[in-house]
């Protein structure tokens, strides 16, 4: 059971990685061939074991082929500036510098908007913190620029694209003024009430704790993050805390936690109903029930979603007297989220939390020995009350340790940092929240309906407050987080399959996972291409002699610029600058053109048209944000923004041998998220509302 949820998944990365998108019957063919395999090979053998897993794999490649094509949804082909969007709010997201909403059932007013049938299935757009209050369910119209969701900032960054592909967004934006709410949903809706019942929650914990707790314990509480000031903010990123910010598995867990302990606990304190209920069932319904609510009252968010399945997994397994920790459980959770939603897969959302959880309950079980040995060593104790406490801590440290390298081999691939003081500051933070902010924070919601909330919340701002120093203290030591080049996709490949094997055997040969596992970390894209050129054709970088990304261009994009940085392991990339010495060589920017060499090669890189003679009359290879076909014939190549356009960021590699080049849409191949591919172009596309 445990490998079917990976062949599972093996079906749907096989269907990511493939260059060019399938036909709709190749898994389905390649299903029925498992399937006769199944039914010829003899039960209980390796050929039998491997048939299922073709099964498997062929339905999970099936299942991605199918759900791409039924999520197909028009996409904006150009930018919009100061139109009128109005739109049914579908999705929240409260931001600490912002908010932002996903509108569906579009409309588009003004010049340049497009037909009705090619008008965006959804629109996301950010608000800022002026927005009105706002619920699920109101209709909004706002003033805003939009524009096609961002390809990738370089050949293999993330791919928003994709993403937004999955979730049907075909443009996104920002308002130009305080949006209007020009109806309101259904007055007695659930999802009305809970809106406003997270607004009052959170007005609650502000009046009772000033800020920056206040904001923190509204954002642990009920998600609302946009009272969270942003000092707080960048030390929590700084010291790898960040996540306790966001409503996810971490908080799903300690109120189940707590739930059931309080319940249970509570219950085997009265004797004569001790000995008439199951104590442990009644908490797990009850615990059930508040993690639903606790989910909702967040606002749902995707990562809280798929917490409370898998918490809901656990509980239904209590209820059917089963063990409630068990990789088993894992798998099923895996298969219900990667049949609901089979992109899941390639977010790192869904890596970390499974790479987590999988940790955990493995290194519980294969631990179990240890804790029985160290359970009686304290029974036997004459400090048996101090053994206890030194144990739970102990077992609290270790979680975080486990859950830290667990998850920091992903978050190295995914964002190219890696946190090594931040696993201190979680051996600290998580048994703090655990153990004094959360339980805290649901008494105090217990308290809500008698006004007397202020008694509990006062006691978990002091945990706050502490939290807060523990980020303020670790974000300020030097090399908190240390940020590494991208590692290859098949770092990906090598992570999983390795953390597999070391998690799912339980016989010795489960540590030959460990080496792939670090072989993954290990792998190299390579150095960093030497010239970078944004999907959209405005930003131009370069990397120099020291291996450092610098911005070469008259316009800088803050994102594109970081993104670059990132893939090359330095944090940050700002505008490249010259020595006297080289100024004098003719290496440098000035008005509009820049001039580099590398080798026998020499680059020009044009901002301004007027410089667009000049620059094709002395260079080898010439990069340029404004239009060049047909006016640059000297040099070996011509790259201008229309390249970009059409093909995507473009990043080059120059030495004594040749010239490689790589764009952003080669590199993703022939899929329907990418702009003027074929499989896009093939995409039969459903009109909004369908």
């Amino acid at each position: 059971m445990l490998w079917l949820p990976a062949a599972l998944g093996l079906g749907i990365a096989i269907y990511f990685e493939l260059p060019v998108e399938p036909p709709l019957w190749l898994g389905l063919a390649c299903g029925f061939g498992g399937v006769v395999q199944v039914l010829l090979t003899p039960a209980g053998g390796y050929a039998r074991a491997l048939a299922i897993g073709l099964v498997a794999a062929s339905f999970g490649f099936g299942l991605a082929t199918w759900r791409t094509a039924n999520l197909a949804a028009p996409t904006l082909t150009r930018p919009l500036f100061s139109i009128n969007v109005e739109g049914r709010i579908a999705d929240i997201q409260r931001l600490p510098e912002s908010q932002r909403v996903v509108l569906e059932t579009v409309r588009l007013k003004g010049n340049g908007a497009p037909r009705l049938e090619m008008t965006p299935e959804r629109v996301r757009i950010s608000l800022g913190k002026s927005a009105p209050p706002l619920t699920v369910g109101d209709r909004l119209l706002v003033l805003a620029n939009i524009s096609p969701p961002a390809g990738p900032a370089a050949p293999g960054a993330f791919d928003f694209q994709r993403v937004a592909w999955y979730q049907q967004i075909g443009a996104v934006g920002y308002a130009l003024a305080p949006a209007a709410v020009v109806e309101h949903g259904k007055p007695n809706g659930i999802v009305r009430a809970i809106d406003g019942l997270r607004a009052d929650i959170t007005a609650r914990i502000l009046k009772a704790l000033p800020n920056p707790e206040g904001g923190v314990a509204a954002a642990l509480l009920t998600g609302e993050q946009t009272a969270v000031t942003k000092e707080v903010t960048q030390q929590m990123r700084d010291s790898g805390l960040a996540h306790i910010l966001s409503i996810s598995g971490l908080h799903i867990v300690f109120v189940v936690a707590l739930v059931m302990g309080f319940f249970r606990y509570g219950i085997a304190l009265i004797p004569p109903l001790a000995l008439r209920v199951d104590a442990k069932k009644i908490a797990a319904v009850i615990a059930l029930l508040v993690a639903l609510f606790y989910t909702a009252l967040a606002g749902a968010p995707v990562p809280a979603q798929r917490s409370c399945a898998m918490a809901a997994f656990a509980l239904l397994a209590i209820l059917l007297d089963r063990a409630a920790l068990s990789l088993r459980l894992v798998a099923w959770s895996a298969v219900v989220v990667l049949v609901a939603a089979p992109d899941a897969l390639v977010g790192a959302s869904f890596q970390m939390s499974f790479a987590a959880v999988i940790a955990l309950i493995a290194a519980w079980e294969m631990g179990s020995g240890w804790r029985r040995r160290l359970h009686e060593r304290a029974e036997l104790s004459k400090h048996r009350l101090l053994w206890r406490v030194t144990t739970a801590i102990g077992a609290s440290l270790a979680t975080s340790l486990i859950a830290s390298i667990a998850t920091g081999a992903f978050a190295a691939y995914h964002f190219n940092r890696i946190s090594l003081l931040g696993i201190v500051a979680n051996m600290l933070g998580v048994p703090l929240t655990g153990f004094w902010i959360m339980p805290f924070g649901l008494l105090a919601m217990l308290l809500m309906p008698f006004g007397l909330e202020k008694v509990a919340l006062v006691p978990m701002g002091w945990g706050v407050t502490a939290l807060d120093a523990i980020a303020a203290y670790v974000a300020s030591w030097p090399q908190t987080a240390t940020l590494v080049p991208s590692l290859p996709g098949a770092s990906l490949w090598l992570l999983t399959i390795g953390g597999l094997w070391l998690c799912f055997w339980r016989r010795k040969w489960r540590f030959a996972g460990l080496p792939v596992a670090i072989a993954g970390l290990l792998l190299s894209h390579g150095p960093p291409p030497d010239l970078l050129m944004s999907e959209d054709g405005r930003v131009l970088g370069l990397r120099d002699e020291g291996g450092t990304i610098h911005v070469a261009s008259t316009r800088t994009d803050r994102f594109v610029a970081d993104a670059w940085a990132r893939r090359s392991g330095q944090e940050g990339a700002g505008k490249w600058t010259v020595s006297a010495d080289q100024q004098a060589a003719g290496i440098g920017c000035n008005t509009g053109l820049c001039s580099w060499r590398k080798g026998p090669w020499k680059v020009a890189m044009v901002s301004d048209e007027r410089r667009l003679a000049e620059a094709c009359a002395r260079a080898d290879i010439v990069l340029s944000t404004v239009d060049a076909k047909g006016l640059c014939r000297g040099p070996r190549l011509v790259l201008d923004r229309r390249d970009a356009w059409r093909e995507g960021a473009q990043a080059l590699w120059l030495d004594e041998r040749g010239l490689r080049r790589e764009t952003g849409n080669g590199w993703r191949g022939d899929r329907p998220w990418v702009p003027n591919s074929a499989a896009r172009q093939a995409m039969p596309v459903k009109p909004p509302g369908a």
